[in-house]
């Protein structure tokens, strides 16, 4: 079967058109379709939608460039759909940038010009309102903005389309503001305390500037609702589910993958495998990586950055994979699902709409080491009842086609929406 046909098997009956965030999803939690306000469309078809929107002038905003990462990927694959878009962000890596869009439609700030602004994005932010609204964005049809980090600031023109896909609302800002300012320094505690309450305002007021927004899922579409007072629609963000296949054999270890960094608490899961006497094989690095070889007993094994092709065997291997972080969405559990393989998650975020109890791995209620140990334990006396096949195939709703099509209906919506009976502008 080919991959074509295989996610077209596995994609569930399409909610009503029209429904909104906040309406009832499918049992995948997949989007919503939109019906196309200008022709009739064959459903996930790229090439059908670039002819479509070839006429639009489109800028993609996003808020730097610097290496991959989720926000980047949404990014790189919009423009399968907007191959004519330019894009505009703060700051850049020119060699990293090239793989996302060619030179001559890349555009940045004047942050740019700052020596070592790429290295240093982060602390540049108390200047990024004044750098987004600088962006000369004038005679673009649509815009769409990508924001984690500041991006849906900037001044659209009055006859544009602004839609905002939002990876999450700025967490340093919000949700997680009191735990990077306990993560600081004295200095940059001070200055957190002065610019962060200025820059939360001027982030809802931004928010005025959005026509529509599109949130990754439930959870973030909760999060925007929260702070800045706006429905969104829910689309899942395309996870290059294609790419993996299940293995004929899989091995005894248990698998985290990803960056190691403190809120996907992988102490978490070298402490109950500890416990429990289970190897757990642990790829990337980070700045946690220290200390988490401390923490490490006899069975606990650092990969290191591993190529794709060794994740690949890695995912298609393992018992399981453990998700004891919340994540807004989280593509690493898509990824293991799609290698056929069960996700063991913290009961919260994204993970809570991507893995589906006695199909596709369980859940555990507490970020606790005796909560992890617990489920790792219900797993294994179920293990057997877990079907490789039906775990794929619920991978495969949140593939790279699926998003562009809703995404593309998503926005061919908008555009229709574009002016009132009246011709104004709405």
């Amino acid at each position: 079967m080919t991959v074509e046909r295989e996610i077209t098997a596995a994609l569930p009956p399409r909610a009503a058109p029209g429904a909104g965030a906040g309406s009832n999803a499918d049992a995948t939690g997949a989007t919503p379709a939109f019906p196309s306000g200008r022709g009739d469309v064959t459903l996930r078809d790229e090439a059908a939608w670039r002819a479509h929107f070839a006429g639009l002038r489109v800028a993609i905003v996003h808020y730097w460039l610097v290496g991959p990462g989720g926000g980047e990927n949404v990014v790189k694959t919009m423009l399968r759909i907007f191959p004519q878009a330019h894009v505009h962000t703060l700051v850049a890596d020119p060699d990293y940038a090239r793989t996302i869009v060619p030179d001559e439609r890349l555009h940045t700030s004047f942050l740019q010009k700052i020596p070592g602004a790429a290295r240093f994005h982060r602390s540049l932010l108390p200047v990024a309102p004044m750098a987004l609204e600088n962006l000369d964005l004038d005679g673009y049809d649509l815009i769409i903005s990508s924001e984690s980090g500041p991006a849906k600031g900037i001044m659209p023109p009055l006859d544009a389309v602004h839609v905002c896909y939002c990876h999450s609302p700025m967490r340093y800002l919000w949700d997680q503001y009191h735990q990077y300012r306990r993560d600081a320094s004295a200095l940059k505690r001070l200055v957190l305390s002065v610019t962060i309450p200025r820059l939360r305002l001027w982030d809802v007021g931004s928010a005025l500037r959005v026509d529509r927004f599109v949130a990754n899922s439930r959870y973030i579409a909760g999060r925007i609702a929260r702070y800045y007072r706006r429905p969104a629609e829910v689309i899942y963000p395309p996870v290059e589910v294609q790419d993996f296949a299940p293995s004929a054999e899989v091995d005894d270890y248990y698998l985290i993958t990803g960056r190691h960094v403190s809120y996907k608490r992988i102490d978490l899961a070298i402490a109950a495998c500890n416990r429990l006497g289970r190897r757990l094989v642990i790829t990337g690095k980070g700045p946690e990586t220290a200390a988490l070889r401390k923490l490490a007993g006899p069975t606990i094994e650092f990969a290191g950055q591993c190529s794709f092709d060794e994740l690949k065997r890695h995912y298609a291997r393992a018992r399981a994979f453990l998700m004891p972080g919340e994540e807004d969405f989280g593509i690493a559990p898509v990824e293991a699902m799609a290698s056929g393989r069960p996700v063991i998650a913290y009961a919260s975020g994204g993970a809570t709409e991507t893995v589906v109890p006695g199909l596709s791995g369980l859940h555990f209620a507490e970020q606790s080491v005796d909560s992890l140990v617990a489920a790792i334990e219900a797993f294994e006396a179920q293990e057997a009842g877990f079907d490789t096949a039906a775990i794929r195939a619920h991978a495969l709703s949140f593939s790279r086609e699926r998003f562009l099509d809703s995404f593309a209906r998503f926005v061919d919506a908008a555009m229709a929406a574009r002016t009132t009976p009246a011709g104004t502008f709405r």
